[in-house]
């Protein structure tokens, strides 16, 4: 489990470590005395920079969260397409393997669809571990007839389901596809350097109990949002699985 599964918890921890960097860059400040003039525009120069660097480094996080967002919901509607495609494939075989094939398709899709929406990791165990059943059963249940009479008729049903289990595949990739820990890091890195020089920098000693909790809130709900778009089952954005549910409802016998 990624501990960015929990995008609440992202927010406490990056609003309290941020504060409390502006709270220390105020208190170095106020050992060290009041910056002098010429000082102070070298900070004001550093500081801006950093926080570009910040906003630029957010914005990236932003896109890769959202472009992986997308390629989750993408994989969701090839995997529709591919076992409802399948279905109808299913009638090139004879009628008793047609039958066979058809049930298994439908259990597969309820198994996909439970994929989609737990959040029990418990739970997500045992849903892989009938999926991967399905999948040895759905293979056999073609691949025997296919074996039988070998013809381009039966190598279009073998293609369609070898379609369904890479599709499955696919999708598996594409939620283990999440933002590197490292750029977790790197933006929580500068964004607490970012909050030192703003409390270094304050002119007033009371600003940073009010004015300057702002930019820690305004930076962890930023990191809250990347955490719920970047996370598969954590969260309120998550990738709905509406194609699968749909096929589910037309397929019932």
């Amino acid at each position: 489990m990624n501990a960015t599964d929990s995008p609440l918890l992202v927010f406490a921890v990056s609003f309290a470590t941020l504060w409390l960097s502006t709270r220390i860059g105020a208190s170095l400040r106020h050992r060290r005395g009041a910056v002098e003039q010429e000082k102070r525009e070298d900070l004001d120069v550093i500081l801006a920079a950093t926080l570009t660097l910040l906003a630029l480094i957010i914005g990236f996080s932003f896109s890769m969260a959202i472009s992986r967002y997308d390629q989750r919901k993408n994989c969701e509607q090839a995997e529709a397409n591919a076992i409802g495609t399948e279905y109808v494939r299913a009638d090139l075989l004879p009628a008793a393997d047609a039958t066979k094939v058809r049930a298994l398709l439908r259990d597969y899709l309820g198994q996909r669809v439970l994929f989609y929406e737990t959040r029990d990791w418990g739970h997500l165990q045992q849903i892989n571990a009938s999926t991967a059943r399905l999948q040895s059963d759905l293979w056999s249940a073609t691949r025997v007839p296919a074996l039988a009479q070998p013809n381009p008729v039966s190598a279009l049903v073998l293609s369609g389901m070898n379609d369904v289990l890479n599709s499955q595949g696919y999708a598996q990739a594409a939620w283990w596809n999440r933002i590197p820990s490292a750029a977790w890091a790197l933006m929580m890195a500068i964004a607490i350097c970012c909050n030192l020089l703003v409390g270094y920098g304050a002119r007033r000693r009371g600003a940073t109990d009010i004015l300057f909790a702002v930019l820690p809130l305004v930076l962890s709900v930023s990191f809250l949002l990347i955490a719920d778009i970047d996370s598969p089952r954590g969260g309120i954005i998550r990738v709905s699985p509406q194609n699968l549910l749909s096929l589910s409802r037309s397929l019932q016998p």
